[in-house]
């Protein structure tokens, strides 16, 4: 069922089951330690696929995480430099050696202090969100916390 829903999301356009996917997401993580969340960050997508697709998956699910939790979005402060090939298709091993030098910190002023929740819709190897959240750790003062809406086994 949730392959199903993430399917939509990412491959049909389907904006609005990602953000009631996001909405329930958090709700469902209303009564854990992410409640103490600042900001909501979602894991920059490559450039190519978000001109191709027109939006970025993450971002619709953070965005449903925030109208339940009333913390704000925030898309810029993490970018993606280089513009890897779909990972949907690599082995582990090419998936964690891909991440190298990926994400970097654009606006270390807006995370600074914050306990910052990255947010991506599927979690295989986690080798983008590792990359992703060792880059924000980088800033002072920062604690990291991640959601996924599915992982693959």
């Amino acid at each position: 069922m949730i392959e199903a829903l993430v399917y939509e999301l990412k491959y049909k356009g389907n904006k609005a089951v990602g953000l009631e996917m996001g909405k329930r997401l958090g709700t469902l993580l209303l009564s854990s330690p992410y409640d103490e969340v600042d900001l909501i960050v979602p894991l920059p997508l490559n450039a190519r696929r978000l001109k191709k697709r027109g939006y970025n998956q993450a971002t619709i699910l953070a965005e449903g995480i925030a109208t339940v939790w009333d913390k704000p979005v925030v898309t810029d402060a993490v970018i993606r430099n280089v513009n890897t090939e779909t990972q949907t298709h690599k082995g582990r091993v090419t998936r964690w050696e891909n991440m190298d030098g990926v994400f970097a910190v654009a606006k270390p002023s807006l995370l600074q202090d914050k306990h910052i929740l990255l947010v991506d819709d599927v979690v295989t190897t986690g080798a983008s969100l590792e990359a992703c959240g060792a880059e924000i750790l980088k800033v002072p003062g920062t604690k990291l916390s991640i959601a996924t809406l599915a992982y693959t086994i």
